[in-house]
């Protein structure tokens, strides 16, 4: 994480956005009176909505902790993938 006031940012933005989407760092853009704003990737946004969105609902997390657990607890099985041709 990299932390930078608005002046450099505005005189180095593309070496930032390249950061950003390139380097996947995100970047803390400080302001006067600590109204700071975050700058991530638009890769980066979506996977934290879709986080937020499959862990706000108590049943998707009940469902994602049982199959942790059971990983974790050697509840698993490996399975050779079946080709299937294009045209079937």
């Amino acid at each position: 994480m990299l932390a930078v006031n608005y002046t450099n940012l505005r005189d180095n933005m593309k070496m930032y956005m390249d950061k950003v989407t390139d380097d996947y760092e995100t970047i803390i853009i400080t302001r006067k009176d600590n109204k700071n704003v975050v700058m991530i990737s638009e890769e980066a946004y979506n996977n934290l909505m879709e986080n937020i969105y499959v862990l706000g609902n108590k049943e998707n997390y009940d469902w994602l902790m049982k199959g942790k657990a059971q990983l974790e607890n050697g509840q698993c099985a490996a399975h050779d993938l079946i080709e299937v041709a294009e045209n079937e």
